[in-house]
Parts: C-alpha cells; structure tokens; sequence
C-alpha cells in the first residue's frame, strides 16, 4: 500500500515531508517482529502509528492493546503487565492474567515508557531478550510471543543520565526509531486540519463550517501548538461553537483564544513576560509596527511600478547593471551608443539615440536633500518608535495614543518611563 492509501486508511491529514518519512517507516517496518519506538511530543498521534504497525502486519488478526505506562500506579503495574498469583499481595483473592498472556501473538502499544518504574523496566527486558516472564508472587516461568509498540515523549537518553531509565532496555527498544513530526514542524499541514475539524464538527453539530480570513490563517500557522493536533482540534471546535461570524477575523481569533499569540513574535530579555495583559498589549504595539511596515513597502513597489508604466520604461537587466556600477568608468556623460543598447527605453520616449541619460560627476549639492533612514533592528527600538508617532499624532494626549496603540493608559505611561522618551 502507498502512503497516500496509509493516509486515507487511518485518516492521516498532511503532506510533510517530514509526516511522510515517518509513515514510510512506519510501513516499511510493519511486516517485521522488529521493537519500534515512537518519539514525538504530547498530542502528535503517536498512537496511530502504533495501530498502523499492527494493522499492516502478520499479527493484525491478533489482539492489539495501548497501555499508559504513565497512568498505572507503580505498585499495580507490575500486576496489570504481567499477572499476578492468588495471594501474591493484599487484595489479590485470586489469581489474574497480565496482559503479556492475555495479548499473546498480538501487539502491545506501550505509551509514555519513560515513565515506566525501574524494576518493570528489568522485567520488560527479559521479555524482550527471550519471551520470558513471571507473575507476581510466582516462580513459573512463563512465555509470550508479543511485539512491542513503544513510545515517548520525553528524551530516554536524558532520563539515562539521571539513572530513571536503563540503557540496555533503551537499546532494545530502540531498535527502529519514528520521529512523529510536532505540528509546528509541519506548518504546511495546519490550514488542512483546521479545514478537516471544521467540517467534522459543522457535521456534528449541524452548521456551517468555520473558515478564517487571511490574517487569522496567518496567526493560526505562526502559533507554536505545544498540545499539537489536540491542542488545534480544541481550538476549532470552540470556534465551531463560539463564533457567530463563521468566517473568524484574525480580532476574533484572538479575543476567543488569546494564547493562540503567544509565539508569534520573538521574546528579548523577557521584555514581554511582565505579565500577561503587559505582554499581549506590547506584542500588539509589535504587530501593529510590522504591519505598517509590509504596507509601506507594498505601497513603494505599488508606485514604482506605476512610475515604470506611465513613463513607458522598460525594466533593465540588474546584473549588467551592477557590473556597469563596479567597472569604474570615467567621463561624465553615458550614452545609449556607450554601451550597446544594454539599457533600451521603449520606443517613443523622451530619450533618443545618443543621448545623455546617465551623469556621472555631478555636483551632489544639485540634487535634493535625501534622509538615510536607519534600519531598527531591536523590538525595543520598533517599540519605542511607535510609542513616538502615537504621542506625535495626538499632540502628547496620553489616553488617544494609547487607543491608537491598543494599550491601556497606564502601560503607555510606564512604557514612556521605561525609554525615557520626551513629551
């Protein structure tokens, strides 16, 4: 089966290369006995690629459970993965199968086997070196023929170094390696799950379905999702249910899920961690200033190109440009003849064959005064900018600058104290 057919069959969303890389593993191991451990964050669906294993392979007939090793108690989980005899311990009134026995020839999906105590990781071992194991309060020892799914979301290797995990069983483990992909490492795939939950959820609850305007796309795939694919399907599903707009501006986005900004825009010296409300209405300062910056751009190109079609130009090649910059020539006046047509006004212009249309030499006092602008590089300097055009705006009026920066008064105040700026 291909992996646009895996996709379907598990109703697996994205095109990632990453996503994709890890599927083709996934399949291609599937057919073994071979022990699999799957690492990835919290939410990414570690556990459909458990299932995808099992289904794919010879043991699909056969039982597959998932286990949280994390949820069970220390003190049980030696019971619930391996049995336990009749008075083994107290409450135990009878004898019990663990699930080693009971999933005999399938596959057990381990979860979270980082969080797995020391001495069910000795007994996990000897399962995985010869089949063997013991029930609690036994001395028989019994045999399985199961494949182990294992899965993390922490860093084995670290849990190691800190002697909470034992590298022998990490090596057994780790036999092949699946790196799930967390969602901010497939951003390409966002837009298409938040399209798929949309419409599962206006199916379920009998609506139409969400859609987001440019801006909130555009915040929707900047946000880092920490609680990845569960975290996402969550939000869309308040969406589905809060909004009466079903097309959700990049404003109500915000206002119904306002963490969803968080990581939008790098932190300096923790400048936007005073605290939460100070933090988001700094970032929108940010926002606001970056914005204003793409609009000034897209207008300068917008009136270059209109200089270039009203005045009938044709755009000249920028390499021979720059080499004509560079070669050093000497005299004062080029002409069309001097180089060969490199630079061909269209037909019908002011300027005609031999004549001057580039000086060289000129006197700089006869042209204009022109500013040099300094690139801003720091947030704080971009923040403290605008800061300056608001107070400017407004005459110094504390309370409509600060409307106009979507802050509160008292944060502009403290802001015009942190820079020092003059009013």
């Amino acid at each position: 089966m291909n992996i646009q057919g895996v996709k379907q069959r598990f109703g697996i969303i994205g095109r990632s290369p990453l996503l994709e890389r890890a599927l083709q593993t996934a399949v291609r191991v599937a057919n073994t006995d071979l022990t699999v451990l799957i690492q990835g964050e919290s939410g990414v669906g570690k556990e459909v690629f458990s299932r995808i294993i099992h289904e794919m392979s010879l043991r699909k007939h056969n039982n597959f459970i998932a286990i949280n090793c994390g949820a069970i108690p220390p003190g049980t989980i030696n019971s619930e993965l391996f049995g336990h005899e009749k008075g083994a311990f107290t409450g135990a009134v009878g004898e019990r199968k663990g699930y080693f026995e009971t999933v005999n020839g399938g596959t057990i999906f381990l979860d979270e086997v980082g969080e797995m105590p020391l001495d069910t990781q000795a007994f996990l071992l000897r399962i995985l070196e010869n089949g063997e194991f013991l029930r609690v309060g036994s001395s028989k020892v019994q045999t399985t023929d199961v494949r182990i799914v294992a899965a993390t979301n922490v860093s084995l290797e670290d849990k190691i170094q800190t002697g909470k995990f034992r590298e022998d069983l990490f090596y057994r483990l780790n036999t092949v390696p699946i790196k799930v992909p967390a969602l901010y490492e497939r951003r390409e795939d966002i837009y298409m799950l938040f399209r798929k939950f949309a419409g599962d959820f206006a199916d379920k609850y009998r609506t139409e379905s969400v859609v987001l305007t440019s801006d909130a796309k555009m915040i929707l795939e900047n946000y880092r999702w920490p609680g990845n694919i569960r975290e996402l399907k969550n939000v869309v599903e308040q969406l589905s249910v809060l909004t009466e707009s079903k097309e959700v501006s990049a404003e109500q986005l915000v206002d119904l899920v306002p963490q969803i900004v968080n990581r939008m825009l790098p932190s300096k010296n923790n400048t936007f961690n005073v605290d939460n409300d100070q933090g988001f209405q700094e970032r929108e300062i940010i926002f606001k200033f970056l914005l204003e910056m793409k609009n000034d751009l897209n207008d300068l190109k917008s009136l270059f190109y209109e200089l270039v079609r009203t005045n009938n130009l044709t755009l000249p090649d920028l390499s021979k440009l720059k080499n004509m910059h560079t070669s050093g020539f000497s005299g004062d006046l080029l002409t069309h003849k001097d180089y060969e047509g490199e630079l061909h006004p269209a037909p019908g212009t002011m300027y005609d064959e031999g004549r001057p249309f580039i000086i060289h030499g000129k006197d700089v006092s006869s042209y204009n005064a022109s500013e040099d602008i300094e690139e801003i590089l720091s947030l704080e300097d971009m923040e403290k900018d605008m800061i300056k055009k608001a107070l400017k705006k407004f005459n110094n009026r504390r309370k409509d600058a600060a409307e106009e920066l979507g802050i509160s008064e008292r944060t502009l105040y403290r802001k015009i104290k942190e820079y020092n700026i003059q009013e």
